[in-house]
């Protein structure tokens, strides 16, 4: 444990088990959290792409159908301004695409939206005081920050590197996440866009387990009780899994993401910013291979995802996953189709191999 942490995590968050499931925006929502939360890791719940309305429902299910801690989280990405400039030379680079699928290019009608937290956002969540809140791409600004510690809310939030994990402890992270660069789905970098700055989990541990006094949650990579075991003799004080939930039941993942974690050729990732304006890693599709993985024409987040839109919804119709965004860490051939509760149980193994 970090020089100077004196609570344990499972005693910090109140949970029987120190694994906490992933959110995962787009492919879940309250139904795998309570799933975990009632196993007794730290179920989560990704609340950037919920309209206020839906955001409602999902907190009712989840207070109704479970007493134990759960983790909202939310992104805190500056809105970007449309660029008209931008955004024509995105979509001319689409064309050939929609030329192929016969979609007319002016008309991209605007997708789910990704919203960072907001004052309007915490009038909604506080009478809920959920028990953990997290954050991705740093954290809200000051007064916003102090406004949901005082519901009681523990604060985690995403490190990609040293620099970050000490800028998060500093303004007022509860536990950093320890993004590994092996992790599935977005980046959590805000310091700095270079993605060369970027490490493997193992030497992102290492490099700042002795910096911080607060405890460490590991993430990236990490799909089986054996992993857990070793990287909890290297220092974290818990685990993040989410690619290791998709194909369990209670997630919403689709039908093209299920057959492609399911399928060893095509389970190969990278890191790319063509889906969003970011950079995520995912399964390698046709999309990846003919843009990607980074295209400096790709507009910022999330404003990218617009114009894939159409393609991906049209290419999902005839089975093919070729213009989806496939999220997964590089540490997929774990995935299961068991239910959460199952699969945290042979999890919660890897915590006593070194115990």
């Amino acid at each position: 444990m970090p020089t100077g942490t004196t609570q344990p995590l499972t005693s910090l968050l109140g949970i029987a088990l120190p694994i906490v499931q992933a959110p995962m925006a787009g492919v879940q929502n309250s139904k795998l959290a309570i799933a975990v939360s009632n196993a007794g890791g730290l179920g989560s719940l990704p609340c950037a792409m919920f309209s206020d309305e839906a955001l409602i429902a999902e907190l009712n299910l989840l207070s109704s159908h479970t007493s134990k801690p759960y983790n909202l989280n939310f992104f805190c990405h500056s809105s970007p301004q449309h660029d008209p400039i931008v955004d024509a030379a995105w979509r001319q680079l689409l064309s050939p695409y929609y030329d192929e699928f016969g979609l007319d290019l002016s008309n991209i009608k605007e997708g789910p939206a990704r919203k960072p937290l907001t004052s309007g956002t915490a009038d909604l969540i506080e009478k809920f005081a959920p028990p953990v809140v997290s954050f991705h791409f740093g954290l809200p600004k000051a007064d916003l920050l102090k406004r949901v510690k005082s519901w009681g809310s523990k604060i985690l939030a995403s490190a990609t590197t040293a620099d970050e994990a000490l800028w998060l402890q500093a303004h007022g992270a509860d536990v950093i996440i320890v993004q590994g660069l092996e992790a599935g789905g977005h980046r959590g970098m805000f310091l700095s866009s270079d993605i060369n700055k970027q490490l493997p989990l193992r030497e992102l541990l290492a490099a700042i387990q002795p910096l911080i006094d607060v405890p460490i949650i590991a993430a990236g990579g990490i799909g089986c009780a054996a992993d857990i075991a070793e990287i909890m003799t290297l220092g974290a004080d818990g685990v993040q899994l989410g690619t290791a939930f998709l194909l369990c039941p209670e997630a919403d993942t689709s039908a093209v993401h299920r057959h492609a974690l399911s399928n060893p050729q095509s389970a190969t990732t990278a890191v790319t910013n063509i889906f969003s304006g970011r950079p995520a890693r995912g399964i390698v599709n046709r999309l990846i291979n003919e843009l990607g993985p980074i295209s400096p024409l790709a507009p910022a987040f999330p404003l990218a995802s617009t114009a894939i839109g159409p393609l991906r919804s049209h290419a999902e119709k005839q089975a093919s996953g070729d213009f989806s965004p496939l999220w997964a860490g590089s540490n997929n051939h774990h995935c299961r189709n068991i239910p959460a509760a199952e699969l945290l149980a042979e999890l919660a193994t890897g915590l006593t191999q070194n115990a």
